[in-house]
């Protein structure tokens, strides 16, 4: 009798458990979803068949496991909610070095209207409070911050990185947010609060006059949008970023922006004059030690964009359809096609705002095209390194960088005359981005490398390819 009553008290205390956490539930559900009608978990009906007892003891025990199983339908439930409620929205990140062209490519997504919410280089703060006194940051330490905090901002969350921003923000208001003016989303009404004098904001907006940038507001103009763009220039290691393809909220693509390594050094040297005054040493007067920190740092740099690269073009479960390979050289000789491209490969629509501002900013005159500027006659500064870099300095680059250019089909030059002559090219547009070399591990298709990505055979694990007749870096799906 005891082991009956006992039976009766633990079958009664569990259905009020699973009462009380489909109501939990139920609220939940109803918060994400809120025209949806509430629905009363273990119905009457339900409770009515469950509870008939047969001389004194419940018809079977086996029956206890239907309650668990409601349960476990309305978790269910509440995933698929999530994932309702993410619908079609998709977060693009932008990945490059610096001086590959990214602030111009981000423009891309910046102009696409009232349907993007973009930032510009958000991880700027993070990265500058975990610089070391060396000049350089904890890779594991920066990478896990990197990755915590594009994930809150994908969800449109800026707690984590206010409390990287210096000065800290007072009641979520701040006047020291990074290019603050590379957003438009945060230069625009309801964003734009009234301008307040004696508040000095190095990064103000140019469009109009906005008060210190209130991040509750950008929250709440960020859930607001349909889709969401970040640009960073940080991140070392794609694979680093695997945790945000695993979460049910987002739908993440990843766009890897490369440039030739010997067009990205002349541009730095020209851009961060006082950091690379040693390059520009070397290129008066005497050799350049190939064991000196400077030439080991942009190795690194070159073999964390392959590694990268690589870890795309294999393929893996994780990443199928969320990355894609694109060339500067390709954007800026076909900057509609690309930009094109890359919006079919995030799914989002092509906007005439976005036509319109490439157009107009890829026929700028000279004086327009400034070392920092987005406004570019892209077609003639793809290949106006050429002239400003010594050809002691490009071999050091092929020399260190030599598996990188391969992958992405840079040709090497063996003398100052190919050089500077603009009838050599630089660029493969006739091979695929991964060039065949013994030492390359990934798999090279048989045939020849025009596929588009529903023509690309099954079983094959190909990488993206660079179009035969166009030179553009196809996608991956």
């Amino acid at each position: 009798m005891r082991i009956k009553y006992t039976i009766s008290l633990v079958f009664i205390v569990a259905l009020v458990i699973i009462e009380k956490e489909n109501n939990i539930i139920s609220k939940v559900s109803d918060k994400l979803t809120p025209k949806q009608t509430p629905q009363t978990p273990l119905q009457s009906n339900i409770s009515a068949h469950l509870l008939l007892k047969q001389n004194g003891s419940y018809s079977s025990l086996s029956e206890l496991d239907l309650p668990f199983l409601h349960l476990k339908k309305r978790l269910e439930n509440y995933t698929q909610q999530a994932e309702r409620q993410r619908g079609d929205r998709k977060h693009i990140l932008l990945m490059a070095t610096t001086r590959t062209g990214s602030s111009f490519v981000g423009e891309f997504f910046n102009q696409q209207g009232g349907n993007m919410f973009y930032l510009f280089e958000p991880l700027w703060h993070v990265e500058k409070m975990l610089t070391l006194e060396t000049g350089g940051t904890n890779a594991t330490a920066s990478a896990k911050a990197y990755r915590d905090v594009l994930q809150q901002l994908f969800l449109c969350d800026f707690t984590l990185m206010e409390t990287f921003i210096n000065p800290l923000p007072v009641d979520h208001v701040t006047a020291a947010l990074f290019r603050r003016e590379s957003s438009s989303s945060l230069c625009e009404e309801p964003v734009c609060t009234p301008f307040v004098k004696k508040v000095f904001e190095r990064y103000h907006c140019k469009t109009r006059r906005c008060g210190p940038l209130n991040l509750t507001l950008a929250s709440e103009s960020c859930r607001q949008k349909d889709h969401r763009a970040i640009k960073t220039v940080r991140v070392r290691q794609l694979e680093t970023l695997r945790p945000l393809t695993e979460d049910p909220r987002l739908d993440v693509r990843f766009i890897q922006l490369v440039r030739d390594p010997r067009a990205v050094l002349a541009s730095r040297m020209v851009a961060f004059s006082a950091k690379y005054k040693n390059w520009k040493k070397w290129a008066v007067d005497g050799e350049v030690p190939i064991d000196d920190d400077e030439v080991k740092k942009l190795k690194g740099n070159c073999d964390n964009i392959r590694v990268s690269a690589e870890a795309g073009l294999k393929r893996p479960p994780w990443l199928r359809g969320r990355y894609m390979l694109v060339r500067y050289e390709d954007i800026a000789r076909f900057p509609m096609q690309k930009a094109a491209e890359m919006y079919t490969f995030a799914g989002i629509p092509f906007t005439p705002q976005v036509k319109e501002w490439i157009l107009k900013n890829t026929q700028a005159s000279k004086e327009a095209s400034g070392v920092y500027s987005t406004q570019k006659n892209s077609s003639e500064q793809v290949e106006k390194w050429r002239f400003s870099i010594p050809f002691k300095l490009a071999q050091v680059v092929q020399r260190v960088c030599g598996p990188t250019m391969k992958l992405f089909g840079y040709k090497f030059v063996n003398d100052e005359a190919t050089l500077t002559d603009k009838s050599a090219a630089s660029v493969d547009r006739c091979a695929g981005s991964v060039t065949p070399a013994a030492r390359n591990p990934l798999p090279r298709p048989a045939n020849k490398l025009d596929w588009s990505p529903q023509q690309r055979p099954p079983s094959q694990q190909a990488p993206a390819a660079l179009n035969r007749h166009t030179g553009h870096v196809l996608y991956d799906s």
